[in-house]
């Protein structure tokens, strides 16, 4: 298993003073630039001691929001590639649903991946909901211009011979060449997120890593409409490598010090929600199937136990969310089995995005908090045999 350390990058000082939204139009008069030069600072701090102790990193990218600060994640991106030795960079997410440019973000991706030396990991989304206002983008047909943005930049990364012209629906272009190439051949490999059974069918067809975020013992379904797609396309089942999965992390040498640790991790929870309604479901983004369901009250929240209940992350407390699977909290032998047997309930999962900082979290307990998950949790996790899952039903 590989695990990365993850985090948004928050500028929390604001989360108790934000009149109802922390997205789109939270003044940003009440960001005070030199606390957050601070903060990015020790967030990259952070990130170095990540690849000091062997962790991967992980990075996203969201806009006119406090509670993540990377707005251009192309920038930490290329810090870090420069700066960390062996860490695997995986950017997830890199937003192509709205962006105008995608062979910008071809020759983005195409310089990191050469200046880490082959390390990056691409992980492509379409962006939430409330960044398309800010973006100015029409969120109807986004799924359209999204897997246009990705078949004309794995095209731009794999055409080496000659420069090639693009008419598409939503993009034209003229003798793309990019410089330069990326290391990796024939392309950085591919991930994306996804809480939807027959888009994670789709992704299994397509191969690609797959990770879901934060959706607890509701994910088995997801893992299994993946390897349904694999299967179909391939006639063999997926490895573990192709799953991943965002949890919450806090550990400790006493179970009360970790959920101390781990009721602060949490704090994040009921902050990414914090949106003014209007942003919150622009016309267009949701299928009108999903429209639907909500105006019926049928849709529900992906986090599930493993009975079929269905909680509230955002008001939940430290025990409730380790029981369902989205805070892995305890001693590192407690860590340890939770990771396991989540993995096991979903028939392998090789990737853990391990949210190890996140709200108001410290600098010296994120640092405690990632050199005892290294020390004690994670060469046990390298050494753990995954599970092979039975062959889905169709």
């Amino acid at each position: 298993m590989r695990v990365y350390q993850f985090s948004e990058q928050p500028y929390y000082p604001v989360w108790n003073d934000h009149n109802g939204s922390l997205r789109v139009n939270l003044p940003n008069r009440k960001l005070d630039p030199k606390i957050a030069g601070d903060l990015f600072h020790r967030y990259y701090d952070e990130w170095m001691v990540a690849d000091e102790l062997g962790l991967d990193i992980m990075l996203n990218e969201h806009h006119q929001t406090a509670t993540c600060m990377s707005s251009t994640v192309i920038v930490t991106l290329a810090i870090l590639a420069r700066q960390t030795k062996k860490a695997r960079l995986l950017v997830l997410g890199y937003p192509i649903g709205h962006r105008p440019d995608p062979l910008r973000c071809a020759e983005e991706l195409s310089t990191i991946d050469v200046v880490s030396r082959g390390r990056l990991d691409m992980g492509f989304i379409k962006g939430v909901p409330y960044e398309f206002p800010a973006s100015n983008q029409n969120p109807v047909g986004v799924m359209d211009r999204f897997w246009e943005a990705h078949d004309f930049i794995i095209k731009a990364m794999t055409s080496h011979d000659e420069p090639f012209n693009w008419e598409g629906e939503h993009f034209h272009y003229r003798q793309v060449n990019i410089w330069p190439r990326p290391v990796q051949q024939p392309h950085p490999p591919i991930w994306t997120t996804t809480g939807n059974r027959n888009q994670a069918r789709l992704l299994g067809e397509k191969g690609y890593a797959m990770a879901t975020l934060g959706s607890g013992y509701a994910t088995r379904p997801l893992y299994d409409a993946y390897r349904q797609g694999y299967i179909a396309k391939r006639r063999t089942a997926p490895g573990a490598d192709r799953f991943a999965y965002l949890g919450l992390v806090a550990v400790a040498d006493n179970e009360a010090e970790a959920h101390r640790r781990g009721k602060a991790v949490s704090i994040y929870l009921p902050s990414s929600g914090i949106v003014a309604p209007q942003f919150r479901n622009p016309p267009g983004y949701l299928s009108i199937e999903d429209n639907v369901k909500l105006l019926r009250g049928e849709a529900k929240p992906r986090t599930g136990t493993k009975d079929g209940r269905f909680i509230e992350m955002r008001t939940a407390g430290v025990q409730e969310l380790i029981d369902v699977g989205i805070l892995f909290c305890g001693t590192p032998d407690q860590v340890y089995d939770q990771i396991v047997a989540f993995a096991e309930y979903c028939g392998g999962m090789g990737n853990l995005l391990m949210m190890g900082q996140a709200g108001a979290m410290s600098h010296e307990d994120t640092v405690d908090n990632l050199t005892l998950f290294s020390k004690e949790v994670l060469p046990r996790l390298r050494a753990y045999k995954q599970p092979v899952a039975e062959m889905a039903a169709a």
